[in-house]
């Protein structure tokens, strides 16, 4: 929940100023032509300003919460250290110098302590592939997954997309399945079909019974071997409390 709590000291930067208190805001609304005589100084409009760029940051700390929270699990259940739980990779960009890129999350087989627990693993990655379209050959000389972890997809941004591709690419090339884990069910089916196109393994919020290789959940309890719907079920009341406070925050004036 840390994260989270950031939220609620969100002010909006606006203005050639970066004017972000109330009383601030309105003196610079009230001086200008057109936002004085329309009556944009008006305090719910500041509250407004408040609520749409908290809210927008509300589901950007979230998922960077549940990507900490998703592989710390890894670590714990599987004992893979963190330097092997990080994957990163190093680009070339047009001026010509390099940019490293974070993927969330990553399972190397080999790092994986308990041997049963690395078979399930390697059994599931093999399975994965073969879903999403890996041929034998290519399953045969997988060395692990590699995650991105995301709250939600809310958004169709092509740019977005097109780096989570890419990124799947160089997953592929480097004999990793690439695979999006979305703890919520908020993604759009156009999107899910473009990755799965893109050999990329998709985990989503869905129920249990939907299985390993759909549900986020049940490949947590059935491969990792914790049971991440039950960890938010124990804790709903006190992570309800929490956001209810910072809410009630940015709602504020």
């Amino acid at each position: 929940m840390d994260p989270i709590r950031v939220c609620a000291a969100y002010k909006p930067k606006l203005g050639l100023a970066g004017i972000s208190e109330l009383s601030s805001f309105q003196k610079l609304y009230r001086a200008d032509p057109l936002y004085g005589r329309l009556g944009l100084d008006n305090r719910l409009m500041y509250a407004a300003h408040k609520a749409a760029g908290g809210m927008s940051s509300i589901y950007r700390q979230l998922g960077i919460g549940c990507e900490r929270l998703f592989r710390q699990v890894l670590r714990d259940e599987l004992g893979i250290d963190e330097e092997d739980a990080k994957w990163s990779y190093e680009v070339e960009i047009r001026s010509g110098k390099s940019r490293t890129l974070h993927l969330d999350a990553r399972i190397p087989i080999k790092a994986v302590k308990e041997p049963n627990r690395r078979e399930v693993v390697a059994d599931w990655i093999n399975r994965a592939s073969a879903d999403v379209g890996v041929d034998e050959f290519a399953r045969s000389k997988m060395a692990g997954v590699v995650f991105e972890v995301r709250q939600g997809y809310k958004s169709k941004d092509s740019k977005r997309q097109n780096a989570d591709i890419s990124s799947a690419a160089y997953s592929h090339a480097h004999a990793y399945l690439p695979c999006m884990a979305v703890l919520s069910r908020q993604i759009d089916s156009d999107i899910q079909n473009r990755y799965s196109e893109e050999k990329m393994a998709m985990l989503t919020g869905t129920s249990q019974t939907d299985g390993d290789l759909r549900s986020v959940y049940a490949f947590m309890k059935q491969i990792v071997g914790y049971d991440l719907e039950a960890f938010f079920v124990r804790n709903s009341e006190i992570m309800r409390a929490e956001l209810d406070r910072v809410l009630n925050s940015l709602l504020g004036t």
